[in-house]
C-alpha cells in the first residue's frame, strides 16, 4: 500500500473518532510534509513498508537543519507514532518503525504569566469594553482563546454561574464556574455593553458578529508598548496566569487540571511558577 493511501485512511479514522478540525489539520499537514519528503528521496510513490527508521531519522534531522525548534520535532514523532500504530493495527504494515525512534527531549522553560497587579494594571488601560470584558473572562477561567471566542449566549448561564465549554481541545467538554468577582462584569457587558447583533456568540461584535483572536491579542500588545513593559503577553498567557493564581493559592493540582481541561497532569504542572522568594524561604524552613 502507498504511503498516502495508508495517511488517507488514517484521515478517515480520525474524523470517525471525532477529532478535532485543528488536529486534524495539523496532523495531515505534517504527514504531507513527510511524505513529500520522502517522495523526493526515493524519487517517486513511496509504499508503507518501504520507510525505514533511517528515513523518519533523516528527515527529522532535515527538519532540524531547516531551523525547526524541538518541539515541532518532537510534535513530528509523536504523529508519526499515531500513524504507525494505526497502520499497525489495521495490519497495513508488519513493521512499526517509528516505535523504534527515539523521543525528542524539550528543555522547558517556565511560562510568562501576571500577577493580580500586573493585570488590574494591564486592563485599567484596555479602553474596548468587548476585549477587556473577554481579557477579565479568559484570566478568570483560564478558557483557551478559541473556546472563549465560539462560547454562545446559551453556554454562559449567569444563574447558574457557570461556562459550558462544549469542544475545547481535543473535542472535550467541561464546566467551568464562574467566580464572584467575574460574574458582576459579564452580567454588566450583557445588560450594557454587548451590541446588538443577530450573532448567537456572546463576545460579539456589530459589523463581523463575533471577535477574532487577533483583534484581542493585537489589543493586548498595544496595551503591553502602553505600559512600557518589556514582557510578551498574549491571550494564552492568560491562561498561564489564570493557572499560576490557582497554584500560588494552594488550589490542588488535580482541580487546576480539571478547570484547565488538560487530559494530563503532566501538562498541568508546567504551569506551576515558584519565586525566588518562595524558593528562599522553602529552604529556609530547616
Amino acid at each position: 500500500m502507498l504511503l498516502r493511501e495508508a495517511i488517507a485512511l488514517f484521515k478517515k479514522h480520525l474524523i470517525i473518532n471525532e477529532r478535532s478540525p485543528e488536529t486534524l489539520r495539523a496532523y495531515m499537514t505534517e504527514l504531507e510534509n513527510f511524505t513529500h519528503y520522502n517522495e523526493n528521496q526515493y524519487n517517486g510513490p513511496v509504499y508503507l513498508d518501504e520507510v525505514t527508521v533511517q528515513d523518519i531519522e533523516e528527515y527529522l534531522h532535515e527538519l532540524k537543519v531547516r531551523g525547526n525548534h524541538a518541539s515541532r520535532r518532537s510534535r513530528m514523532v509523536y504523529i508519526l507514532r499515531s500513524f504507525y500504530n494505526f497502520a499497525t493495527r489495521q495490519e497495513l504494515v508488519n513493521n512499526n518503525v517509528a516505535a523504534r525512534v527515539d523521543s525528542i527531549k524539550i528543555q522547558q522553560v517556565e511560562r510568562t504569566f501576571l500577577g493580580d497587579e500586573e493585570f488590574e494594571e494591564l486592563v485599567s488601560v484596555i479602553m474596548n469594553d468587548l476585549v477587556r470584558v473577554l481579557i477579565y473572562t479568559l484570566f478568570m477561567t483560564g478558557l483557551r482563546i478559541k473556546e472563549a471566542l465560539d462560547l454562545t449566549m446559551q453556554d454562559v448561564d449567569l444563574t447558574a454561574k457557570v461556562i459550558r465549554v462544549k469542544h475545547g481541545k481535543g473535542n472535550k467538554s467541561r464546566i467551568i464556574p464562574i467566580s464572584d468577582r467575574l460574574l458582576p462584569i459579564l452580567q454588566h457587558y450583557i445588560a450594557k455593553n454587548r451590541p446588538i447583533s443577530n450573532s448567537s456568540k456572546f463576545f460579539a461584535t456589530k459589523v463581523s458578529g463575533q471577535l477574532s483572536a487577533s483583534m484581542a491579542n493585537k489589543t493586548l500588545r498595544q496595551a503591553v508598548t502602553q505600559l512600557g513593559w518589556h514582557k510578551k503577553v498574549t491571550c494564552h498567557v492568560l491562561r498561564h496566569s489564570f493557572a499560576s493564581h490557582l497554584v500560588r493559592h494552594n488550589v490542588n493540582i488535580v482541580r487546576v487540571q480539571k478547570l484547565l481541561g488538560h487530559a494530563s497532569l503532566k501538562t498541568t504542572s508546567i504551569y506551576t511558577h515558584a519565586s525566588m522568594e518562595e524558593l528562599s524561604e522553602a529552604v529556609n524552613t530547616f
